[in-house]
């Protein structure tokens, strides 16, 4: 394998230099938004809800009347 050649060398370490301050520089925007505003909370499943709840109460009976 032959050595790499200084202008291909420049060209890498160029664009490894420009890649990390374009990272350093999407970190500090993302930094600057304030951690305040949060994302809406969806509304809760009440079928979902009732639908374990319902199971839950079963089990319980089912539970009751095996250990008599």
């Amino acid at each position: 394998m032959s050595p790499i050649q200084p202008h291909i060398l420049a060209a890498i370490s160029g664009a490894l230099q420009a890649y990390l301050q374009e990272e350093e520089a999407l970190l500090a925007q993302a930094a600057a938004v304030p951690a305040g505003l949060a994302l809406p909370v969806p509304p809760a499943n009440l079928w979902g809800i009732s639908g374990r709840q319902w199971t839950m109460q079963t089990r319980q009976l089912i539970q009751r009347r095996s250990l008599r």
